[in-house]
């Protein structure tokens, strides 16, 4: 009888193996000075980038129906295609906008706790949510593009939180991280408090296409990523940038949507 040959299994190189080892060491000496907890109440966990059963059940998901270019949910199915009146009375220059849930108290401190309490560890794990809301807009997009921070803005606040969930995202979809694509030129007020018309006056004219961007955006399809839309100003604003680029498609995908409620 031939011998049969065993399966060659392709050897690991000491290097990564040291790594991987040296990752898992990391991983465990943080959990031991931080123990896992839930990212919405500090209760203890058994593993990192996740929710407890109560905070769970508080995250208010949007899921379908709802209207397929602004995303805003319906409190019944009125059928496939179905826009708001918001959507057919004021297009928005983008072509969708999806997102994880409603920017209640829950969403609130998921957000705050990553934009303003530096924890740039919870992005992987909304990212994952965004994924899945984006109805298959990532899969099909070309780019991934964050809404940019001003400059003095990055060097206050030290990161950009669009940044770190749009780069969260390129690694579990593995679609291409375009960080560098639109420039914020003008340094505008913070949004918050301001009207929609403010809203609108204050980020007129605060973006421009730089050089990298402009030599990768025609002809493209991208995701635009922040962390909330509220009234969509900032987003049309990057999106008209983005158009006269020559980008063929933009879908805007935050995970927090400013809503009163269903409609």
């Amino acid at each position: 009888m031939d011998e049969i040959e065993a399966e060659t299994v392709p050897a690991v190189p000491l290097r990564q193996l040291f790594a991987r080892r040296l990752r898992g060491l990391a991983g465990a000496a943080l959990d031991l000075v931080y123990p896992p907890a839930c990212a919405g109440c500090g209760v203890l966990l058994g593993s990192r980038e996740s929710l407890c059963p109560k905070c769970w059940s508080m995250l208010s998901f949007i899921e379908r129906p709802y209207c397929e270019v602004l995303g805003t949910p319906f409190s019944h199915d009125l059928g496939p295609g179905i826009l708001s009146a918001d959507a057919i009375a004021n297009p928005p220059p983008f072509d969708r906008l999806r997102s994880v849930a409603l920017y209640d108290d829950l969403a609130r401190v998921l957000v705050h706790s990553l934009k303003y309490r530096d924890r740039t560890d919870l992005a992987p794990m909304m990212a994952g949510w965004m994924l899945r809301a984006s109805d298959g807009a990532v899969e099909a997009a070309d780019l991934i593009v964050p809404v940019p921070l001003h400059r003095l803005r990055l060097v206050w606040r030290k990161f950009n939180q669009s940044a770190e969930l749009g780069r969260a995202l390129s690694t579990l979809s593995g679609k291409p991280h375009l960080v560098e694509a639109i420039r914020r030129t003008k340094r505008t007020r913070r949004q918050i408090g301001l009207g929609p018309r403010a809203r609108e006056e204050n980020v007129r004219g605060a973006f421009s296409i730089t050089p990298e961007g402009r030599e990768q955006l025609f002809g493209r399809r991208v995701v635009l990523v922040d962390d909330v839309y509220t009234t969509g100003a900032t987003v049309s604003a990057a999106t008209r940038v983005l158009k006269r680029a020559g980008v063929a498609d933009v879908t805007v995908l935050t995970f927090a949507r400013a809503l009163a409620g269903p409609i």
